[in-house]
Formats: C-alpha cells, sequence, structure tokens
C-alpha cells in the first residue's frame, strides 16, 4: 500500500494518539482531529495530554516531520479511522452517540474507494449504523470499504502492542475486509485476522468480557477470605501451583474504558442469556463498595482508640498500575465515596501532576503523614514503601 495515501484519525485521546503517531512515523500522512483545542494545540506543539510510555518521542518525530498534523475539523482522506470514546448511559445503556457523531462530521469528505474504520469498542451492529449514518450523509456506501478492528492493547505498553498484536478486521463486506486487513498488515507484526464486522464487534466484547469473569472469580475470592481470616495472597499462590490452575489477583475492581464498560454492552442486548457476565460486572462492582466499608471500618477503629479523626491516603487513583488515566476507575469512585462521608483522605496519584478537581498529595508525603495507608492502585513508586500508619493493602503492594 501506497505511503503517500493521506489518513484522517478522528479522536486523539489513548488510542488515537498513539495510531495517529506510529502511522505517521511509518512515512503516512496523517491528520489528527479532536473536539478539543486544547489538545489540538498540544500536540501540534510536538507535546502530548496523555501519560503513555514512548508515546511524546513518538509525537514529538511525528509532529516535526511534517507527517502529523491535529486540526478540529477532518479533510478529504483516504483512510478514516474512528477512534473515539464509547461510554454507557446512566442504567449501563450502551452509548455510542460519539462514534455516529464522527461518522457525521467525515461524510462530507468521504469519496469512493476510501476506507472507514471503526476502532472505538462497540456493540453488535454499530459498524452497520455507521454506514447507514455516511449514507444519511449523502456518501455512496456501495462504493466506500467500512469495517471494524477494535483496539486491543494494554494502556502502559500501547505503542508495541499496536504493532505486535494479532488484530481483527470485519468488514461490511468481504471486499472490505481485504481492503482494510491489507492496510493493518503494513505496519502490524502480529497476525490480521479476517472475518465479518457483527463477529469483530462480539471478539472485543467477548475478550474483556472473559476477564471481567477471572477478575471476578479472584475477587470473590477476597470477599469470601477475608470472612474466613484466610490470607487471599497466600491461598492464590497455593492455588496456582495445580497445573491447569491460573487465578488471578484481586484488587479494588475493574475500571478503564474496555473492562468494565464492555460486558454491558453484551449484557444490554443479550438480556438474561448473559447471566454469567452479568454477575461477573456484579461482584466487581461489589469488590468496590466492599473497600469503601472496610475503610470506613478502619477509621471507626481508629477513632475508637485514638480519639480523633486519622488522616487517610488513598494511594493510587488511575484504574491500573503506573498510568495516569482515571477512566471508570474503581480507586477513584473509593476515594469519592470517602470524601462524602466526611473523611477527607489525601489523594495520591504518581503519574498526575495536576487535576482540575483534585488536591493531589506527594506520595512520600502522604506516607510520612497518613495514620491509615489504603492501597488502591499498585503503582511501582508504593512497592517497599515504609509508612507509619497502618495499611489496608487491596492490590498487593505489600506482597513479595
Amino acid at each position: 500500500m501506497r505511503l503517500d495515501i493521506m489518513i484522517c484519525v478522528v479522536g486523539l485521546g489513548y488510542i488515537g494518539l498513539p495510531s495517529a503517531a506510529l502511522l505517521a512515523n511509518r512515512g503516512y500522512q496523517v491528520q489528527g482531529v479532536d473536539i478539543s483545542p486544547e489538545v489540538v494545540d498540544t500536540i501540534n506543539q510536538g507535546e502530548i495530554h496523555i501519560v503513555e510510555p514512548d508515546l511524546d518521542s513518538f509525537v514529538h518525530s511525528a509532529v516535526h516531520s511534517g507527517r502529523l498534523k491535529a486540526s478540529l475539523r477532518p479533510e478529504a482522506a483516504d483512510i478514516f479511522i474512528l477512534a473515539v470514546p464509547t461510554p454507557f448511559h446512566e442504567g449501563f445503556v450502551p452509548n455510542i452517540d460519539y462514534v455516529l457523531a464522527a461518522a457525521a462530521v467525515i461524510a462530507p469528505v468521504v469519496k469512493a474507494g476510501d476506507l472507514v474504520i471503526l476502532e472505538s469498542t462497540s456493540p453488535v451492529g454499530t459498524t452497520e449504523k455507521v454506514a447507514e449514518v455516511l449514507r444519511q450523509g449523502g456518501v455512496n456506501t456501495d462504493a466506500v470499504h467500512i469495517a471494524h478492528c477494535p483496539e486491543r492493547v494494554l494502556p502502559g505498553h500501547i505503542m508495541r502492542e499496536l504493532v505486535e498484536n494479532d488484530r481483527i478486521v470485519g468488514g461490511i463486506s468481504t471486499e472490505a475486509s481485504e481492503k482494510v486487513a491489507a492496510f493493518y498488515r503494513t505496519f502490524v507484526t502480529g497476525e490480521v485476522l479476517v472475518t465479518d464486522a457483527r463477529t469483530a464487534e462480539m471478539a472485543k466484547l467477548t475478550e474483556n468480557s472473559f476477564r471481567d469473569v477471572n477478575i471476578a472469580f479472584a475477587n470473590e475470592l477476597s470477599l469470601l477470605c477475608d470472612k474466613f481470616s484466610i490470607d487471599v495472597w497466600e491461598l492464590i499462590r497455593l492455588a496456582n501451583r495445580h497445573p491447569r490452575v491460573n487465578i488471578l489477583q484481586p484488587g479494588t475492581g475493574v475500571g478503564g474504558h474496555c473492562i468494565a464498560v464492555d460486558p454491558w454492552f453484551i449484557v444490554h442486548e443479550g438480556g438474561e442469556d448473559a447471566r454469567l457476565i452479568r454477575t461477573g460486572r456484579e461482584v466487581n462492582t461489589r469488590k468496590t463498595e466492599w473497600v469503601v466499608e472496610k475503610v470506613q471500618a478502619e477509621v471507626e477503629r481508629f477513632k475508637q482508640a485514638h480519639g480523633r479523626e486519622p488522616h487517610v491516603a488513598c494511594m493510587g487513583l488511575a484504574f491500573k498500575p503506573n498510568i495516569d488515566d482515571l477512566r471508570e476507575s474503581p480507586a477513584l469512585y473509593v476515594f469519592q465515596q470517602l470524601v462524602a462521608a466526611g473523611i477527607q483522605p489525601l489523594a495520591v496519584e504518581p503519574n498526575l501532576k495536576t487535576h482540575a478537581s483534585l488536591t493531589l498529595t506527594p506520595w512520600q508525603e502522604a506516607a510520612e503523614k497518613a495514620d491509615v495507608v489504603v492501597y488502591l492502585v499498585a503503582h511501582r513508586e508504593f512497592k517497599k514503601l515504609v509508612v507509619q500508619g497502618n495499611v489496608l493493602d487491596f492490590c498487593g503492594v505489600t506482597q513479595t
């Protein structure tokens, strides 16, 4: 495939910006589109607005080479990649408003022969709705190749996994599948697997639901072990010595833009036939509430013993270790619930320098001040940290 073609990436967040920077560094001309003027200005200066290892050097190189520019509106291109958020409405109803808006905004500049690729994790049938929006916008969709290729990267390793991971491409038509797969094979070293759009959509939802259910098993064990006065970490270490057992580690809950969201896309459409997936979601949500209750109980014990309110430090607010992403974060939820209960904990997130609505405390300072240290996320900075107060470890920081 020619490298002089133009690629338009709509959405410059945790997937769109790394994808745009990678493609530009591979020699493609790339226009990144975002609705935020601040994001556009930051990127056009060769800087980044999110934390992801190696992303800064990729963006700096791409911008200063002239192969990546950011804009508020899309221009004509040969390939359009939609990488916008897909959260849910109240009641866990899938929200594809951003996807449909992105399709509408590119419709005036899509032409015959273009590729339109939906990378956003989406409910089954969303790619077909993208095609419908394009048709309503005047696009002859019979002459455009529309497909879904869900992202499947791990935050903290995105730049490597965009290249090395296998990818699934599912088109509205067989020709669309093949043409879009050919594009991904120009920069993906993993295998590019071809299917139809609905199967590709369901594959991504299945992957994250599988992980959610398995995490739920570990989290449920942690609840039971607390009730039975058993060390859950030792229990899992021993059980995993079985050659066919591989239990995951429990945590504060499950967060992020995928695992905490995607199973609901299946549950919403699957109804009563999605019982196990629904239960997994409920168990992981319950684990987060349980953490709140355990911290509140520890605060009450301290007050009874010392006659004053303790200083509490919430160590980690991101949804997983060593990143700055707060989306659907169970740790952030715990912090917010403690604030709502009048506890006023210290907010500690070493991967954030500032936050619009949080007063952040350096992790070393929090460890020295706190009477109760609550480990919510296993950031590398917390490993082997010496603290003076009582410790509640919900993510295995203190485990060797």
